[in-house]
């Protein structure tokens, strides 16, 4: 089943491109069934796999010869990290296309390139092999530069191009080194299962410059600074539904590229530069944090946001413990849930509404009385992004600052106080965006339509989505902790690293 999460996403864009008229109700039906057929697939896979999941083991979907005079092949496997990966994807495209039902301008073009993204996204989590993975890695990149550059709003080819640029200068970092890995193991495959036998036979000196060019371009994606700014900018331009995604599953790409590359190529050059790398995961944590407590802009407090919250999965991901590397990649899970909601109610249920996001043009509405729906959603969606208890973000960050408390003593305490920092941004914005100051009246505010049963209904799966793993972690731990000791990932544990 899993195998067919790309099927038809991919399947649902060519739909749509020969969809007739201009009607954009087809193409809003087209695009969710598609979206829900494949969170069907993801959820039927994740059951499917669950026995083996449970022991660590990487579960073969497709393994067919594709380029068979250079090793390559088209290889899907799953194990609990892209089970989860997957899941999170699935609940995110479903959400993105709800939120997305107002789109009337070349509706059909819109849907097309969001389900081929989406598809990029899937083949990306399920690829073991690094030829394909680097593929569907560049079909995911490109559809969202048209989104952004085309049915995006403030400065939209400037942030669609500086997305463009980044990302593509990351790429050729990545396959400089995978080609490089390629070579050096001298196996003729790009097998990660079969590259992984040879992570600590590389050279040293080989491991430590071919580990931070892959890292690095992988994780300028995830938003590591000082490599972060193509996201609070491409976050503003984007469309609501883009946002969403660019937050909840592109950037998440680029730290499972880290992880999953990266990390378990090169173990020894990961050992080089850990504490290296911790170092710019804090200071992203922090700057991401502080940026967000200046901002005027409702929509780059967010895009700041998610700066901060990806510097604790890249932190989770070096400190090589169980506990923190579970934290991460559940982190992964809870920002893409959490940022997603959040994009969906500035940019859709405020923005779109009032056709402004500046603070000090939003606080004289008293939003929380023409948008009830709005506000409740923000003010929990708030609480899950502080990681109060009961939902996913406290459970993830948690088990980050308990890894980081084990190797870095001194960086948990940073991190922790970028907790803080977090909790008075997000607590500024609550009130300036939603809840007035006593007396300010609400006739200058502009007659907002009602948050339409489509839009509920995407916050609902959001919100849902985040309680039920906040007050059941099991419900994913069981299948992320397992991976972490199955044998492609144990070269980590191989290289002497605690």
């Amino acid at each position: 089943m899993l195998a067919w999460t790309i099927y038809i996403s991919f399947l649902g864009a060519a739909v749509l491109m020969f969809l007739p008229g201009k009607n954009p109700r087809p193409a809003r039906w087209t695009a969710l069934l598609a979206a829900a057929a494949g969170l069907a697939c993801a959820v039927m896979g994740m059951i499917e796999c669950k026995q083996h999941a449970r022991f660590g083991a990487l579960t073969d979907v497709v393994n067919l010869p594709w380029v068979a005079e250079l090793g390559i092949r088209y290889h899907l496997a799953a194990d609990g990290i892209s089970l989860v990966l997957v899941l999170l994807t699935g609940i995110a495209s479903v959400a993105g296309v709800l939120f997305s039902w107002n789109v009337e301008t070349r509706s059909r073009e819109f849907f097309a390139l969001y389900l081929a993204l989406i598809g990029g996204v899937y083949g990306v989590f399920l690829s073991v092999d690094l030829f394909l993975l680097f593929v569907f890695y560049e079909i995911a990149i490109i559809p969202k530069y048209f989104l952004i550059a085309i049915w995006g709003s403030t400065r939209r080819e400037y942030g669609a191009m500086k997305l463009a640029l980044y990302s593509f200068v990351g790429s050729a970092m990545v396959l400089v080194g995978l080609m490089a890995a390629y070579v050096v193991a001298g196996a003729g495959t790009f097998d990660l299962t079969e590259l992984a036998n040879h992570a600590n036979s590389y050279p040293p000196a080989f491991q430590n410059w071919a580990f931070i060019v892959v890292f690095v371009g992988f994780a300028i994606l995830a938003g590591l600074w000082p490599f972060h700014t193509w996201a609070p900018t491409g976050h503003v331009a984007a469309p609501t539904a883009a946002s969403m995604l660019l937050a909840g599953v592109v950037m998440k790409l680029g730290a499972y590229g880290a992880l999953r590359v990266a990390m378990t190529l090169f173990p020894i050059g990961l050992h080089t530069w850990q504490n290296t790398i911790a170092v710019l995961a804090v200071v992203g944590i922090l700057y991401g944090a502080l940026v967000a407590l200046v901002q005027q802009d409702f929509k780059f407090v967010i895009g700041y946001s998610s700066v901060s919250h990806m510097g604790f999965v890249l932190l989770g991901l070096m400190t090589l413990t169980q506990i923190g590397l579970s934290g991460a990649v559940l982190q992964m899970f809870s920002h893409g849930i959490i940022a997603g909601l959040l994009f969906a109610v500035v940019g859709r249920m405020v923005y779109d509404r009032t056709h402004t996001r500046d603070l000090a043009l939003l606080q004289p509405m008293n939003l929380n009385r023409i948008l009830p729906f709005a506000a409740v959603t923000f003010v929990v969606g708030c609480a899950a992004s502080m990681g109060l208890p009961g939902f996913s973000g406290f459970v993830a960050e948690l088990q980050i600052l308990v890894g980081a408390w084990q190797t870095f003593p001194i960086f948990a305490i940073l991190a922790a106080a970028g907790i803080l920092a977090g909790v008075a941004y997000t607590l500024r914005v609550l009130l300036k965006a939603f809840f007035a100051e006593d007396g300010v009246a609400t006739q200058n505010a502009p007659h907002c339509q009602r948050i339409s049963l489509p839009e509920r209904a995407g916050a609902l799966l959001l919100l849902g989505s985040t309680l039920v793993i906040g007050l059941w972690p099991q419900l994913l731990l069981q299948f992320i902790t397992p991976s972490l000791n199955s044998p492609l990932m144990r070269p980590l544990w191989k290289a002497g690293i605690p």
